[in-house]
């Protein structure tokens, strides 16, 4: 033992400092991985979900966070000058601050996990789950955005000339302030709107609206846009402020129910009686329809048509949308097979024997 420890005491300082740093991050690798083969062998055996969700989101950052305390506690006893050991401080110390943003911004990962665990979002009737993860997307990049910001400004002030032109530039913030307010008052108003969304929420994830002439559900709210996933896979990008300066159509602002409607056009000598008694045999037949509401009414007398309303309630917007489709097809083929001259058609009356010509009557 006393040879090792004189062979180690007789390396060059250069060496053996290279030497205390690799044994503390080697250290505090082990110490890593024995952490969390504790927690998997818990996880194992217990399965709480938010052990699981640390283990998970922390396995990354942790693993440089320990090796680099380790390294951090090993810095007094390097044979460096004292120069070198604080600059060698000041590089641990902003990595410290780096490698705990990074802890912070996977901690708004777990605290998420467990909103999402608590209030299941795939169940029908959901708007309650919808309304609190919305503000929690908005809160948890505000949160994220706030803790970069903070990182940034604690290792930049960890510079004495920094700092000191930071002084200067207070007295001239009202000026910049001004200027940058003018400069970027899109963005702060994207900003405010999007405040003012997560807590009012006029939309919230998951909403299936209409606007700008299409159909879609709300994929993702961010501090900037919202992503609308239309009917086709296709993608609406819009801005926040949208949302507060135009009207827009929400199917699912109070409920994911919805009423869905089919309009038939025909002739005025329809049944209208077995056209209802039709469309009651069909809902009763689907499991489409919920069974609240049914009806079928004669909404309007056109010139040449009636106009037939067939209502009907849905679970959610896509079932009803499914459900129009259904009872439209078979109103249509109802009325072609049994009552083929309740079609809608054009009649013309010629007066005297001379028969029109085809240019007269067109």
């Amino acid at each position: 033992m006393e040879r090792i420890t004189d062979y180690i005491y007789r390396l060059p300082d250069f060496a053996l400092g290279l030497a205390i740093i690799a044994a503390a991050i080697v250290v505090g690798i082990v110490v890593k991985v024995i952490i969390f083969k504790l927690l998997r062998f818990y996880n194992r055996h217990e399965n709480p979900y938010m052990v699981r969700s640390l283990t998970e989101h922390l396995n990354q950052p942790l693993g440089f966070f320990i090796p680099l305390l380790f390294v951090s506690m090993s810095v007094q006893a390097l044979p460096y000058p004292e120069n070198k050991i604080f600059i060698m401080w000041r590089v641990i110390e902003i990595l410290d601050i780096i490698v705990f943003s990074w802890i912070l911004v996977k901690l708004t990962d777990v605290a998420a996990d467990m909103v999402r665990h608590q209030f299941a979002i795939d169940k029908t009737d959901n708007i309650r789950e919808r309304k609190l993860f919305t503000q929690l997307t908005f809160v948890k990049k505000l949160a994220v955005t706030i803790i970069i910001f903070m990182a940034a400004s604690f290792i930049l002030l960890s510079f004495d000339a920094v700092r000191k032109l930071g002084t200067g530039l207070l007295t001239s913030a009202g000026v910049a302030g001004i200027v940058i307010g003018l400069a970027a008052q899109r963005s702060i108003a994207n900003l405010l709107a999007g405040m003012q969304l997560a807590f009012t929420q006029p939309i919230r994830l998951d909403d299936v609206l209409v606007l700008e002439g299409e159909f879609g559900r709300v994929e993702e709210i961010t501090m900037t846009y919202v992503v609308l996933r239309l009917w086709d896979n296709r993608r609406l990008i819009l801005p926040l402020n949208y949302f507060i300066e135009k009207p827009f159509q929400n199917w699912t602002r109070t409920g994911s129910d919805i009423l869905a409607t089919v309009y038939l056009y025909t002739d005025y000598t329809v049944p209208v009686d077995a056209v209802r008694q039709e469309l009651n045999r069909i809902l009763a037949g689907t499991d489409l329809w919920d069974k609240r509401v049914s009806g079928l009414q004669v909404t309007d007398s056109k010139e040449r048509t009636l106009e037939l309303r067939a209502l009907m309630s849905a679970n959610s917007s896509s079932i009803a949308w499914d459900l129009r489709c259904l009872i439209r097809e078979k109103l249509v083929l109802f009325i072609q097979q049994n009552y083929p001259g309740a079609l809608p058609k054009t009649r013309s009356e010629f007066v005297g024997d001379r028969v029109p010509t085809i240019a007269e009557i067109s």
